[in-house]
């Protein structure tokens, strides 16, 4: 995968957890997922990663903003910004730095950094 497919797929990822379309999220996913982020066990497996977007995430809605993306084909990694608000209403705000390793195009593996406590 080149620079240019990497960030459109890494802009497509954060487009479908932005707009809440799980079926989208979920098609980027390999079954066998794992996914790493500050405060939780990792989450194994699709259905997993998917519980936890539609019932465990505390964002309520919220937009990620890209600052670049680096690809050496199978592995991407990311980092930008976030500013949202959670379930209860509160705003908010973190830095971010994301790090993938695909399987056959989709994600095998996913691991989260926050400059600020777990969102």
């Amino acid at each position: 995968m080149g620079h240019r497919e990497a960030e459109a797929y890494v802009r497509r990822l954060f487009a479908c957890i932005d707009a809440q379309d799980w079926a989208g999220l979920s098609s980027l996913l390999d079954d066998g997922a794992v996914y790493e982020r500050p405060g939780y066990e990792p989450f194994v497996g699709k259905l997993a990663i998917m519980q936890f977007y539609r019932q465990e995430r505390i964002v309520a809605s919220g937009e990620h903003l890209l600052e670049q993306v680096l690809s050496n084909g199978e592995q991407i990694a990311c980092w930008g910004s976030f500013t949202g608000r959670d379930k209860d209403g509160h705003p908010l705000k973190a830095r971010f730095a994301d790090v993938y390793h695909l399987s056959a195009g989709r994600i095998g593996l996913r691991r989260t950094f926050f400059d600020s406590p777990a969102l």
